[in-house]
Parts: structure tokens; C-alpha cells; sequence
């Protein structure tokens, strides 16, 4: 088979090499958008935002979206709507990220000659996947033959052509010059060696003070009064740590449709009369009796470890005698009896290594015939017995590029992991055993080469159906809930009629515009779109999520800037507090101006503190106090008593007595310098740069208004 038809055949190549390409993800895929031009939410193009001043258009986040939903699964992660959120959240950031970047790069000039794009290609450091595609059978990277496949990829017309040429390329490239620019902006960090001096100075520098503290539980909560006003002036001082984004809040009331006790006693009755049939059903037709009765677990016919088996009733079903059948038994949602097939003695594991010729790939399109196919591995196989080395046979061969680095080795695995025929042969051959054998693949020449912990095998069919609600489970629920919504027509109904009839009733704040989920409710969109179009007091009509029915009433809206008094009060009210507390302190300390004299009139003990640090102030009984910590170290103030100064726990009157340094016991100068460089670097490498580029830019978010 020719390189070039087997870059034709085999697209997925690109997808692993991709996996590294960190800015664009995985590749394209053209079904990504429908024949009418439709995207995956549905709605005509549109500009979902901007980023300084360029728009977005709803196609490319579509686009990025399918791009990591694509590789979050290639990677086995469950695509479930909390990880969509995720990755539409992740998507939105790395469009912000690869234009603010790309900005800063086409100011410095920064490029990508085509001389350094093959070296990337072809030169020693080529993507690990690429390397492994074109490793001839010396097990060399055969730049030649990378070159001529390429050569001849990019004259063509075909979806993997296009998406070499059109997004892994432009992938790579970007690549690189993100790696540029961290790197610049990396290797401009500078430490002079004044700050490092500094930085060891004050690091080792240790002061004895004596002090009074008033701790603030000394003065009542009940005499200090936090209004409003009191909040709006305490945050438009730091109007930078309390901007918030665009969110808003609802009471909520659920109504239950689970399925009822009845529900539950009326599926098991049903598996009752089935369960006689499921034990005299032979082996032979298990799998047609379970797809026939609607079983949603499909037969296995494998042998499990014990070892490995994980239900619930594990030992009862393990100790039926074969054919014996147990249930129905409750597992997790559903109701399931198991019947014992069959048991035997085998190992949990197996090494074994393997030669594939295949026929087919992983979608069952033909990559060649089976006869020619058939006197390949033969002729292979008798090779090997005649004395010709099987890994580099493998090199030569083989067709699965996944073991081809390791000599066809496929390591240790478990029972159940491979195709069936291939998993049977490995388990109930035995070490040694060499055999070839057809699978939906094509041909492997596997060779047993361990076997390990023998332990009893099991053979179990499960018959298992959800317990789902009946209609009238379902209606009664439906009911309820939209008579609720049509007597609850504004805030005040809502909450006067949920406590009429006794209903629990909830909150959920800080939904934002695109949100997918609602904490502790579930996946609505449907429900987080009328959130955003209702107003204060509204009430919505039923809606339904997973097996509840939910009526909410919007109670709080959070425009995007800085925060309300009522949104800020839970986190700076006990600060604010604390200032007027210290200012009572102040009053009641007065005129006095001797440590003695402050602890007679707040009826405070004098204590001391004979090693505070400079690089962490901690002060016995109280605590962290930085501010009263760098008091201590004011060369000016040895011996003298301090204003008051207010602390996080107390108002403290502080006098130093002495500063002195301890011993420097550090690595050298050169090695903190070396040391602080790399993590400024690494900070960079980290997204730091990122982080403060989106700061900076100027981005508009119409996302919930399309999506």
C-alpha cells in the first residue's frame, strides 16, 4: 500500500497530530455545518461578538466548539451538557485569546518563512505523530517519504487535502508564533541585582517588639450599624475588585416526576413473569430474548474476572449454579436479573503482541481483499517459523500504526478489552501459543507471551430495564405544576401560594447569559433564555428538566459593571464593620501614649514578640498582620509606641525594641536569580500574558442573544 494511500485512508493521523496543536484543536469536520447552512445551534450566521472591534462570526465559534468537543471525546471524556458548557465556554475564550495574540504578533512582525515551516515538517523536531507515520522499517524517520506524501496531498482535492492545507498547516503555524511570542515576551524578564540584595535582606530580617492588641470581639455587633450608603462608598473606593458580570437570580418551586413507589412494583411484577423465560432461554438465543423484551444492557458473551466484576448482588449471582438465574435486583435507576452462562478458571490478564494486516478501517470502509490479505499474514507467520524477527516484521507490516513503536507489543491487558476473537484466543490459549486470527480488522498474527493471576471467569447475561415513571406519575406532577404557574402570575403569588400549599421553595443565583445549566436543577438553555428575557418578579410557565417539572419567578437582575449594595454587602459588611469598631477602639485608647498606659485603658495584657519575620508578621494570639508588621521594621521607629493601627483581628499599639538579621542560608545569588527568571517565564507560558491581554482588550459577548 502506497504512503499516499494510506494518508487517504487513514485521516485520523491528522486528528492525533492535532491533539498537540493547542491553539486549534482538532480538524475541521465539513459536517459540522448542514447542506441549508444551519449551524450546530441551529440559527442563520451571525456575529456572536467582538473582540477590539472584530466581529465573530457564529461559523467559527461553531467551528472551535466542534473542533474540542471532537477532541474532549477522542480523549474518552463523556460529552455530557456540564462538559459542553465547559467547552462552549472554553471555545469563546480561546477566540479572544487567538485574536489578542495575533494582534500583538502583527505588531512585532513576527512570521513563519516557508523554509521554517518545513524544518517544523521534516526537521528533528517534527510532531510526534508525523514522525511516527513516515518511521521506515530501520525505524527512521524517512523525511523523504513525508515529503513526497505531502508533495502529493497537496495537489489534491479531497476533504483530508483540504484539511492539511486549510487548518492543520495554519494550526501548526499559529503555533509557533504563539510559542514566539511567549518566548519574546519570556526573555525580556530582567532581575537586577539590587532587588535580589533587597529581597534577602528583607527576607532575613526579624524584629523584637512588645504590643497591646484590642481584639474587635471586644466591642459588640449590635452598637455598629452598617447602612447602604455605608457599602456604596466602601466599594466605589475599590470599584476594580467588585465589578461583576451580567447575572441574575430566581426562587424556584420543583415538582417531582420520578418514578413512585407504584411505578417501581409494577416493572418488577412485569420482570417477574420474565424471568422464568429468560432461564430456560439457551445460550445460543440470549441475545435475541434480551433485544426482544427491550433489555438495555446487550449480552457480552465474554468471560469477566471476578475480580472485575462490579454489580451490586456480585456474590449472590457468583454463587448460582450455571443456568441459575438471580433477580430482580435494584441497580442504580434500573431493575436487572442476571443469569449465571457459564464459569471457568482464567487469567485477568494477558501480554501479547500482534501483526495486523487489515482489511478494513475503524469505519468498515475496505482497504484491501481478503484473500490477498489472508496469504499476507500466512506468508508472515511462516516467515517468523522459519526464523525472521517478529518486531521487525512489524516494522515492514503491520498496519496498526499504535504498536508498531513497540515491536507489536501490546503490553498487559484485561479480559474484555480486545474484539472478541481476539480477547478469546489471548484468554483461553496459553503463554506461547502463536495463531493467526480474523477479526472485523482484518488479520493478526497474535503471539501470547504472559499470562497472569488466574482467577475464576464469569459468564453472565443481564436482562435490565429503567424504572421510569407511569403517565399517571407524569400527569399528576404536570398537573401540579401548571396549575402553580396559572395562580402564580407575579412574585407576591408565587411566594404567598408556594407557602399556602406547602411547597419547598428554592434559589439559584448567579445564572449567567450562557449558561447551559442551573445549579442543583440541570440542563435547561430553553429555561436560562426566559430567565434573560423576563423581568424582576416574573414567573414562568412549566418547564421540564430531566424528571422535574420547575416554575421560577426572577428575583434578582445583576447588570455587568460594579456591584449593588445588597450584592456586596455578604462579603465587605463584617470589613466595614471592623473600621467602625476600630475607630471606638481609638476613642477608648485616647491620649494614651505608653504601651502600659493603652493597656489599662482598653483592659488589655502587654505582650511580646521576640523573632517576627519581615517576610511573614505573625503575631502570637492574633495572627497574619502586615500592616502592624511593617510598623516593626521602620528604621525610624525603634522605641517608640505607634498610633493605633488597624489590624484584620484588633487595633494594635505597637513599640520595636530591636531588628536584627539571621544568618543567610540560601542558594547564591546567581542560582535565585536563574531561579526567579524561570518562574516569570513559566508564568507567561501559563496564560499569565493571556490573562491580562483579555483585560486589556475591549470584548463584546452577543452570544445569548443568538444561541
Amino acid at each position: 500500500m502506497s504512503i499516499i494511500q494510506r494518508i487517504r485512508d487513514k485521516a485520523a493521523w491528522f486528528l492525533f497530530i492535532a491533539i498537540g496543536v493547542s491553539l486549534l484543536g482538532f480538524l475541521v469536520q465539513d459536517a459540522f455545518v448542514g447542506k441549508t447552512g444551519r449551524g450546530l445551534f441551529g440559527g442563520n450566521t451571525t456575529t456572536v461578538g467582538s473582540v477590539n472591534g472584530k466581529k465573530i462570526e457564529a461559523t467559527e465559534y461553531e467551528q472551535k466548539i466542534k473542533q474540542m468537543e471532537d477532541q474532549y471525546q477522542q480523549m474518552g471524556y463523556p460529552m455530557n451538557d456540564m462538559m459542553r458548557q465547559s467547552v462552549r465556554e472554553n471555545a469563546w475564550n480561546q477566540i479572544i485569546s487567538e485574536n489578542n495574540i495575533s494582534e500583538e504578533v502583527d505588531k512585532l512582525g513576527l512570521g513563519v518563512s516557508s523554509k521554517e515551516l518545513d524544518d517544523m515538517l521534516f526537521g528533528p523536531n517534527a510532531p510526534e505523530e508525523f514522525r511516527k507515520q513516515f518511521t521506515n522499517e530501520q525505524g527512521v524517520y524517512d523525511v523523504n517519504a513525508a515529503k513526497n506524501a505531502i508533495a502529493n496531498l497537496r495537489k489534491q482535492k479531497t476533504t483530508q487535502a483540504d484539511n492539511f492545507n486549510n487548518v492543520y498547516l495554519p494550526a501548526l503555524v499559529s503555533n509557533r508564533l504563539h510559542e514566539k511570542f511567549v518566548s519574546l515576551l519570556g526573555n525580556t524578564s530582567y532581575v537586577p541585582k539590587w532587588m535580589l540584595e533587597k529581597l534577602n535582606s528583607d527576607n532575613n530580617s526579624l524584629a523584637a517588639v512588645s504590643y497591646v492588641t484590642v481584639p474587635y470581639s471586644t466591642v459588640s455587633d449590635s452598637s455598629v450599624k452598617i447602612s447602604d450608603d455605608d457599602i456604596t462608598a466602601y466599594v466605589s473606593n475599590r470599584k476594580e475588585e467588585f465589578k461583576q458580570e451580567e447575572s441574575r437570580g430566581i426562587a424556584y418551586v420543583v415538582f417531582d416526576a420520578s418514578p413512585s413507589a407504584a411505578d417501581t412494583a409494577a416493572l418488577l411484577n412485569n420482570l417477574a413473569l420474565l424471568k422464568k423465560e429468560m432461564a430456560a432461554t439457551p445460550e445460543a438465543d440470549m441475545g435475541t430474548f434480551l433485544a426482544k423484551n427491550g433489555s438495555t444492557i446487550n449480552y457480552l458473551d465474554a468471560y469477566i474476572s471476578k475480580t472485575a466484576i462490579q454489580v451490586p448482588n456480585k456474590d449472590s449471582i457468583m454463587a448460582l449454579p450455571v443456568g441459575g438465574v438471580f433477580g430482580p435486583y435494584q441497580d442504580a435507576g434500573n431493575l436487572t436479573i442476571a443469569k449465571k452462562m457459564d464459569e471457568k478458571v482464567l487469567p485477568d490478564s494477558v501480554k501479547a503482541k500482534h501483526i495486523l494486516i487489515a482489511t478494513a478501517d475503524r469505519n468498515g470502509q475496505p482497504l484491501m481483499p481478503d484473500s490477498i490479505a489472508q496469504k499476507r499474514i500466512d506468508s508472515i507467520k511462516l516467515a517468523i517459523e522459519h526464523g525472521a524477527r517478529f518486531d521487525s516484521l512489524v516494522v515492514k507490516y503491520s498496519d496498526d500504526a499504535g504498536s508498531k513503536a513497540t515491536g507489536g507489543d501490546l503490553g498487559y491487558f484485561a479480559n474484555g478489552r480486545m474484539v472478541k476473537e481476539f480477547n478469546d484466543f489471548c484468554f483461553n490459549g496459553k503463554t506461547g501459543d502463536r495463531k493467526v486470527v480474523k477479526t472485523q480488522f482484518g488479520y493478526h498474527l497474535i503471539e501470547i507471551e504472559d499470562q497472569k493471576n488466574y482467577n475464576p471467569a464469569y459468564k453472565v447475561a443481564y436482562f435490565s430495564k429503567t424504572i421510569t415513571p407511569s403517565q399517571e406519575t407524569d400527569e399528576k406532577a404536570s398537573g401540579l405544576a401548571s396549575q402553580f404557574a396559572s395562580e402564580s402570575r407575579n412574585a407576591k403569588a408565587f411566594d404567598e401560594n408556594a407557602k399556602k400549599r406547602n411547597y419547598n421553595k428554592l434559589l439559584s443565583s448567579d445564572i449567567k447569559p450562557n449558561d447551559m445549566n442551573i445549579a442543583a436543577l440541570g440542563s435547561s438553555r430553553q429555561m436560562v433564555k426566559w430567565i434573560y428575557e423576563a423581568e424582576r418578579g416574573d414567573v414562568s410557565e412549566m418547564f421540564t428538566i430531566d424528571s422535574k417539572y420547575v416554575v421560577a419567578s426572577v428575583t434578582e437582575i445583576n447588570k455587568e459593571g460594579i456591584q449593588s449594595a445588597a450584592k456586596a454587602r455578604p462579603m465587605v459588611e463584617y470589613l466595614i464593620r471592623n473600621q467602625k469598631k476600630a475607630e471606638q477602639i481609638k476613642k477608648k485608647i485616647g491620649t494614651a501614649s505608653t504601651l502600659e498606659a493603652i493597656a489599662a485603658a482598653t483592659g488589655q495584657g502587654l505582650a511580646k514578640a521576640d523573632s517576627l519575620a519581615f517576610s511573614s508578621p505573625f503575631f502570637p494570639g492574633a495572627g497574619q498582620e502586615g500592616k502592624v508588621g511593617g510598623y516593626a521594621f521602620n528604621a525610624t521607629a525603634k522605641g517608640k509606641v505607634s498610633a493605633p493601627i488597624t489590624g484584620n483581628s484588633g487595633v494594635y499599639a505597637i513599640r520595636t525594641e530591636n531588628v536584627y538579621a539571621k544568618p543567610n542560608t540560601g542558594a547564591s545569588l546567581d542560582q535565585q536569580r536563574s531561579t526567579l527568571l524561570q518562574n516569570m517565564k513559566a508564568a507567561a507560558a501559563r496564560g499569565t500574558l493571556e490573562a491580562a491581554l483579555k483585560k486589556a482588550s475591549d470584548v463584546k459577548d452577543n452570544r445569548s442573544k443568538i444561541f
